[in-house]
């Protein structure tokens, strides 16, 4: 069996609630979170195996909405603005 996590993100202007589930839909874990670039790639960085990300459908970033092509990463997509705060 991959070690694939599915993470579930509810982002409000001052935190994000984050849970996160196995791949039999099992919760592993539950995070509350700052909303800010570092607090996020804390999170993710502290996960293993691979990442399937989701967000609520209100995320936007101050720069104006998120636009992400198929196939990037959670990852890649916040390490492109990590030198920004959410």
């Amino acid at each position: 069996m991959s070690d694939v996590k599915c993470i579930g993100l509810d982002v409000h202007k001052t935190s994000i609630s984050a849970a996160v589930l196995d791949e039999s839909g099992k919760l592993v874990m539950q995070a509350v979170f700052m909303t800010k670039a570092a607090a996020i790639l804390g999170f993710l960085g502290g996960l293993s195996g691979s990442l399937r990300v989701t967000f609520d459908q209100e995320i936007r970033w101050r720069s104006g909405e998120i636009a992400r092509k198929p196939g990037t990463s959670a990852r890649e997509l916040l390490a492109s603005r990590s030198s920004r705060a959410l």
